[in-house]
């Protein structure tokens, strides 16, 4: 399948980037909204969403199969990562959960397409309507895809151009994301430009940002405070900086019953994306007092990341990647082989998956692609004390434990800083409605205008 020039992205990698091609490609999106997009529905752009979503869900679509055939080399991902970490994010888009967003961030289902009041602004005899911007520019991380292409339905949801500048060689998902749009409906394609480019750029992007009326950027907390020193004043600028999470498992969830289901579900939180995203478990915290103590927990999940490497493999990495995971493995092997607080699991023959547990439960940063710390806690306030130097910096906290439980524990960590908690093995999959490091996703996009009557 050979892809059409329809955006930057598709030029020859040797294709010179100019920022004229940039100011002249804003203007063209700039137009072909107010022609093509300014009157178009919610209800229908949430149609072609649904409809693209379900394509993507096909395994004889074309895009998916460029994606699973050409993916793992253009990524790095394995045929089996990409594959579920598309299923999961698709899935996502139905009618209902689009519904659900709306009414979430905004209130009313057509709050975009007019002057409308809800039940309660009924009473008050108060109307509103939200505006998206008219130029959207999104500034895309380059360690996975999802967070792009939830910007780019963000931006359709709102009714505005929009312009995706990827990593350098990060672009390959959102083009085919963008291609697959444009096939379903091409003045809706037509709003959409996917470039790349490495950094450093400053000519090109101030082409960029003297066009936007917003600017959304994924990155490092420096990468994002660049940013917005070179967005001009008049732009909003929305920042989504380094973060981190980790699981917890209650004694509850240890049972000789539980406890390998849940190491099963642990790993899919490590091997989902290969641990490279924000929501990917760095540590997880086992509780003491169950049936089945942490370290052998820690053993199980071995024998699990052991199963799942033979169905879903990491596929490779980088040579400094792996340089650094052998270090990591070759520092943690000393220290188990003296101290008996620390035992060690690893694959054969490859830096695939690496287990460590520790008796000490102070927090420690992974070098992730798959390798976990297991740490035991005799309680969720111990875990959280030894997580004191990231306090702030987590998104999400996985959990295995009763309903019952859960709510207990999501009360001490809503009071701590977390702003997701989720059953462990969900880690990586949040939910359409998911409201990014605790902020409205779709909210934060839109300008208001209230109407009292």
């Amino acid at each position: 399948m050979n892809l059409p020039n329809y955006f930057l992205a598709d030029l020859p990698p040797d294709a010179a980037l100019t920022a004229a091609m940039v100011g002249e490609a804003c203007q063209t999106l700039k137009r072909n909204r107010e022609i093509y997009l300014a009157g178009r529905s919610t209800q229908s752009r949430v149609e072609i969403l649904c409809a693209v979503a379900e394509n993507w869900l096909h395994a004889e679509y074309p895009f998916r199969k460029m994606a699973l055939e050409q993916g793992p080399a253009a990524t790095g991902f394995s045929r089996a990562t990409l594959a579920n970490g598309l299923d999961n994010f698709f899935k996502q888009f139905t009618l209902e959960n689009f519904n659900a967003l709306l009414l979430q961030e905004l209130g009313h289902a057509r709050r975009l397409d007019g002057i409308v009041s809800s039940d309660a602004e009924e009473k008050l005899s108060r109307g509103a309507m939200a505006r998206g911007p008219e130029f959207l520019a999104h500034i895309a991380a380059g360690n996975l895809p999802n967070p792009a292409l939830m910007s780019i339905v963000l931006g359709v949801l709102t009714r505005s151009a929009q312009f995706v500048k990827c990593a350098s060689g990060a672009s390959f998902v959102p083009r085919l994301f963008a291609h697959s749009l444009y096939e379903a409906e091409p003045k809706l394609g037509a709003c959409l430009e996917i470039a790349e480019w490495h950094g450093g750029r400053a000519d090109i992007e101030k082409a960029l940002f003297e066009e936007a009326d917003c600017v959304t950027a994924t990155g490092s907390d420096e990468a994002l405070a660049a940013i917005r020193h070179r967005v001009p004043a008049r732009a909003r600028f929305l920042g989504y900086g380094h973060r981190l999470s980790f699981g917890y498992v209650t004694s509850e969830a240890l049972s000789s019953f539980q406890a390998k289901k849940t190491a099963a579900r642990a790993a899919t939180d490590v091997v989902a994306w290969n641990q490279l995203g924000c929501l990917s478990p760095h540590v997880l915290y086992v509780e003491h007092g169950g049936a089945t103590a942490a370290e052998n927990f820690a053993e199980m999940l071995a024998e699990e990341l052991a199963k799942r490497e033979a169905t879903e493999p990491r596929g490779d990495v980088a040579a400094e990647t792996a340089a650094t995971i052998a270090s990591r493995r070759a520092f943690y092997e000393v220290r188990a082989a003296h101290s008996p607080d620390t035992r060690f699991w690893r694959s054969e023959n490859s830096t695939a998956w690496t287990v460590v547990y520790e008796a000490d439960a102070r927090f420690q940063l992974s070098c992730l692609n798959r390798f976990i710390y297991v740490k035991g806690a005799t309680d969720l306030k111990t875990a959280l004390e030894n997580a004191d130097a990231v306090r702030g910096k987590v998104s999400t906290v996985g959990i295995a434990a009763g309903e019952e439980k859960t709510r207990e524990l999501a009360g001490q960590l809503v009071a701590w800083g977390a702003t997701r908690v989720c059953p462990l093995g969900q880690m990586q999959n949040p939910p359409l409605t998911w409201r990014h490091d605790g902020r409205p996703a779709l909210g934060d996009l839109v300008t208001w205008m209230d109407w009292e009557k």
